[in-house]
């Protein structure tokens, strides 16, 4: 098995952070707002506290793209956590998020 040319190690390591990163926090803040609004906290509160904690988590996750060994388990984790997240807040918000 050939190696991958370290220019496009690079680029990919940039793609995941970027678009991965961003895919992860969508869908945690898909997840926060749904398990939130099912606590019964009103839905303007839910969104601006995980739109707070979403500033952190995308910083985590920007940074760990570059620390993780394996480029394949960062976008796994980034676009699957990310879509499942995304997936589970959507069926906790309800119909409403239809």
């Amino acid at each position: 098995m050939t190696a991958i040319p370290r220019p496009l190690q690079i680029a990919s390591r940039i793609a995941a952070s970027l678009v991965g990163g961003w895919v992860f926090v969508w869908g945690l803040v898909m997840l926060g707002i749904g398990a939130l609004l099912r606590g019964g906290v009103p839905y303007e509160d839910a969104q601006t506290a995980m739109y707070l904690l979403a500033f952190l988590v995308y910083l985590v996750a920007f940074c760990w793209t570059f620390a993780a060994a394996s480029a394949w388990r960062v976008w796994l984790v980034l676009i699957g956590g990310g879509a499942l997240m995304t997936a589970v807040g959507s069926w906790l918000a309800g119909p409403a998020a239809a």
